[in-house]
């Protein structure tokens, strides 16, 4: 462990006594299809952090068949199914691969090419903004490939479930070492 090692350690342990929470959900396979996705204990929707948990799942999901994953995101956006503009931005950001939203599960790193760790795992945090708007949580995911977390809003509807509201997590990343020239 390197000085900035410590320094990082010490910086997050600071910054989560001012109200940081994380949950870490563990799957031991992803849900190939809405009805294995609505199987899960997360699909109770009951939490934002399960509601986030399973967008990832449903991302990976959408890389690997567009229709399974678009059920499965109409699933967790409740009320409020893709539009025709969704469809597009997700298509496009889909077009140059599908490493994305592996990136955040444990162990999925450009030197790996973003194949994750087994059982699958996530970890999601809030922060002390997260709960800024009321009826509302902006939560965090944490890439292999990137230096931030990700955001992800979630949205309480009067039942009291957490629906996907937006999503932020199909930005860049690095690389893939496969798709890298200069690995």
């Amino acid at each position: 462990m390197s000085i900035f090692d410590k320094l990082k350690n010490k910086a997050t342990q600071a910054v989560q006594s001012l109200g940081n929470k994380s949950e870490t959900f563990t799957f031991t396979s992803l849900p190939e299809s809405l009805a294995q996705m609505k199987a899960l204990p997360e699909a109770s929707l009951s939490s934002p952090y399960q509601t986030a948990a399973l967008t990832v799942c449903a991302l990976c999901a959408y890389a690997a068949d567009k229709q399974i994953g678009t059920e499965m995101l109409n699933f967790l956006r409740g009320p409020r199914p893709l539009s025709g503009v969704d469809i597009s931005f997700l298509n496009d950001r889909f077009r140059d691969g599908h490493h994305v939203p592996f990136s955040y599960f444990q162990g999925a790193t450009p030197e790996n090419n973003y194949t994750p760790s087994e059982p699958y795992t996530v970890t999601i945090t809030s922060n002390p903004y997260s709960d800024a708007n009321e009826g509302y949580k902006k939560l965090f995911i944490a890439s292999g490939g990137a230096d931030n977390p990700r955001e992800i809003v979630l949205r309480r509807k009067g039942d009291g479930t957490w629906c996907l509201w937006e999503q932020f997590l199909l930005v860049s990343i690095r690389k893939a070492h496969e798709d890298d020239p200069w690995a």
